[in-house]
């Protein structure tokens, strides 16, 4: 394969990002943090968050999605190398799991600051 630079190779890296993110919409955890970003920005215009709030939650929410991607990039990895269980596979699916707890606990934990604060000075 010829090595792709200038301009065609961001067109090549931009639909390898699609491809992706086209991957990563048939991981049900991922649909699932979709419509809770949807929730979460609902709530915040019914609270009347503002734009820096909007753009906090966006920037941990794409943090979110990126450790997303990156859990079921290693555990396709050590599926297809290591179909058989494995105490490393089983460490690496885990830690790769634990990284998106912790994303999703700095949403919840933001998304709940934000909420709760604009409730209370309401």
């Amino acid at each position: 394969m010829a090595r792709v630079t200038g301009g065609r190779h961001l067109f090549a890296a931009f639909g390898y990002s699609l491809g992706g993110a086209g991957r990563l919409l048939r991981e049900t955890a991922f649909r699932h943090e979709i419509v809770a970003g949807v929730v979460i920005f609902s709530v915040f215009s019914a609270v009347g968050a503002g734009l820096r709030d909007y753009v906090m939650m966006l920037i941990l929410l794409l943090g979110l999605a990126a450790a997303e991607a990156l859990n079921t990039a290693i555990e396709e990895i050590i599926d297809r190398i290591s179909p058989e269980w494995s105490s490393t596979g089983m460490h690496a699916k885990n830690l790769g799991s634990f990284a998106v707890f912790c994303l999703l606990a700095a949403n919840g934990l933001l998304a709940a600051f934000v909420i709760v604060s604009r409730l209370l000075s309401s």
